[in-house]
């Protein structure tokens, strides 16, 4: 587990401490220096080993749950026969071996690929595959625009902890840091970051964009939605907004059923909400609503936990390897 004191590494370990067989986990430092490190975790110490050659070899797998450029020094590390390569971060997609996955969102009986390296997709395009691909199964779907909702958990510990030090700088008139964000990213809905935010908006936009598109490839006629990424100022959880036009008039019913058998969690009296699925499997989705001025359309909202989400879709492809 490269990264192994990371958000995304906490909710892989947790995954796998349920999954059978268990699992020998070795916890590796993402640090560039490649000092160990002591990752204080509740009650109990972990020691975090370097990153090199020695350290990667006798896995079948490996997570790379840190930053982009501790997946490109696992990558250039890795040794001949060494475990397959799971980047969670994005950054191994260019590499002519790669295959983009997400096992919970793709066609059943469809034919995995699990390569040399396998990325794992923005969460939120793989939240957005499954309830796309499951509305189809109600009628065909025409066209459709998204808001997503991207919470400071998808920037990391840093993200968190710069959201919570603004939140409280605000509150007692402070100045704020802005070293993640470049901008004021409490009490605050952005189209996009400061021009020397650590990650552009922008950028990220594109590679939701551009991972959807390739999941929804595996649904012949399923159209690729107008989509526009809002950071909202909440610590957890992707939020959606869809709009979704159909050949015929929809009907809340079929719809809802449609996505219940898909596995997804459909909450008709009470919305879901990114606190409430805080630690909780998939998706849920609710206020399924006919549109008043278009017959042919409905309005639909969707919440998920993005580590988790990211986390069951690497674990899913690493029990293809074991």
């Amino acid at each position: 587990m490269v990264g192994g004191d990371s958000l995304l590494a906490k909710e892989i370990r947790e995954l796998l401490g349920e999954s059978e067989p268990a699992t020998r986990v070795q916890l590796i430092s993402a640090a560039p220096d490649g000092t160990s490190l002591l990752s204080l975790e509740e009650e109990d110490a972990s020691v975090l080993i370097p990153l090199n050659a020695e350290s990667l070899e006798g896995a079948s797998v490996a997570f790379l749950a840190g930053s982009q450029a501790s997946s490109r020094r696992a990558l250039k590390l890795n040794p001949d026969g060494g475990p397959v390569l799971i980047d969670l971060a994005g950054a191994l997609e260019e590499q002519p071996n790669a295959r983009l996955r997400a096992p919970k969102a793709e066609p059943r009986g469809g034919a995995s690929e699990t390569g040399a390296i396998s990325v794992i997709a923005h969460p939120a395009a793989i939240a957005l595959a499954l309830v796309l691909s499951s509305v189809a199964r109600a009628g065909v779907i025409r066209r459709s625009v998204v808001h997503v909702f991207e919470p400071a958990s998808e920037r990391g510990q840093r993200g968190i902890e710069e959201l919570q030090q603004q939140t409280v700088a605000v509150l007692n008139l402070q100045k704020l840091k802005q070293d993640v964000f470049d901008a004021q990213a409490a009490f605050n809905m952005l189209a996009r970051y400061g021009e020397e935010a650590l990650e552009p908006l922008e950028g990220i936009e594109q590679r939701l964009e551009r991972h959807l598109a390739s999941l929804l490839s595996a649904w012949p006629g399923l159209p690729m939605p107008s989509l526009r990424l809002i950071h909202a100022p909440v610590f957890h959880g992707h939020s959606f907004s869809l709009w979704i036009e159909m050949d015929d008039a929809p009907q809340v019913a079929p719809i809802s059923a449609a996505l219940s058998e898909a596995g997804i969690d459909v909450r008709p009296d009470e919305p879901p909400n990114n606190v409430g699925v805080a630690g909780f499997s998939g998706v849920s989705v609710g206020a399924i609503a006919t549109d008043n001025n278009n017959p042919r359309a409905l309005w639909l909202w969707a919440v998920a936990d993005n580590l988790r989400v990211a986390a069951e879709n690497a674990v899913a492809v690493a029990q293809e390897v074991w």
